[in-house]
């Protein structure tokens, strides 16, 4: 098996070129793709959120000579590399490294909606439609107090460190995996009624507002609201590269 079949299984389940599409409707900037090809056959995937000295330390250790994350491996410019960075560890060591990020955040099964499934909901309306899936999550579940909907998140996404602002009972969700607090969600989740805000990457003042116009506020790690989903992502992906020795790093440092 090539890097290129690697490439193509995840094109599969998240097309890439939804990274493009959501770049240029939503004004966004993105780096998806292969990172670095080192040639050859692939003996292993290693897959991880973050491409860290960790995660290229478990790639070693697991024979893998891919590693799959989310986030870019690349994806400001870059002007040189040092020793010891992950990327030129993996360029030592002969690891290809392969990245889908705002392509994985918005295709359908991908991490967005897991984080609304795991949250509770089903089909719900999406913030930023795309022709095949979105971002940003409206939708409903069964009204329960905060506290126990709260005890819910942590169990489901293996988090404690929870930040929570609020004390209505939760009904009304809007969603938004990763740093998706910004203006443009808080508007959507006020103006479609939402109760209950939940994202990461919390800025003070759009908290405030929220909170003054009533909302729950609840917002869990980067990591957890990412990585719930990037594992159900990577448990499909086996089924298209059945025969390969798959492995998923979790950096319990950042849930």
């Amino acid at each position: 098996m090539q890097l290129k079949n690697v490439y193509e299984a995840i094109d599969a389940r998240a097309p890439f070129a939804l990274s493009g599409e959501y770049c240029y409707t939503y004004g966004f900037r993105d780096n998806s793709g292969v990172m670095l090809d080192c040639g050859g056959s692939v003996r292993g995937i290693l897959c991880s959120l973050d491409l860290s000295a960790r995660a290229v330390e478990e790639a070693k250790k697991q024979g893998a000579n891919v590693i799959f994350t989310h986030h870019p491996a690349i994806f400001h410019p870059l002007y040189s590399l040092r020793d010891g960075a992950p990327l030129t560890e993996c360029a030592k060591a002969g690891i290809s490294v392969i990245s889908a990020h705002l392509n994985l955040d918005s295709a359908q099964g991908g991490i967005d909606e897991e984080l609304m499934l795991g949250l509770g909901g089903n089909a719900g309306k999406l913030m930023h439609p795309l022709s095949d899936g979105g971002y940003g999550h409206l939708f409903s579940v069964h009204e329960e107090p905060l506290d126990s909907f709260l005890a819910r998140v942590k169990a489901r996404f293996s988090t404690e460190r929870v930040i929570v602002y609020g004390d209505r009972p939760v009904c009304r969700v809007a969603s938004f995996c990763g740093a998706g607090m910004d203006e443009t969600s808080v508007a959507f989740a006020v103006a479609e009624g939402a109760d209950t805000f939940l994202s990461s990457d919390g800025k003070h003042h759009l908290i405030a507002e929220l909170v003054e116009r009533g909302l729950n506020v609840i917002l869990l790690t980067h990591y957890a609201a990412e990585n719930y989903g990037f594992i159900r992502f990577v448990e499909n992906l086996k089924t298209k590269l059945k025969g390969l020795p798959i492995g998923v790093f979790t950096d319990e440092r950042l849930l």
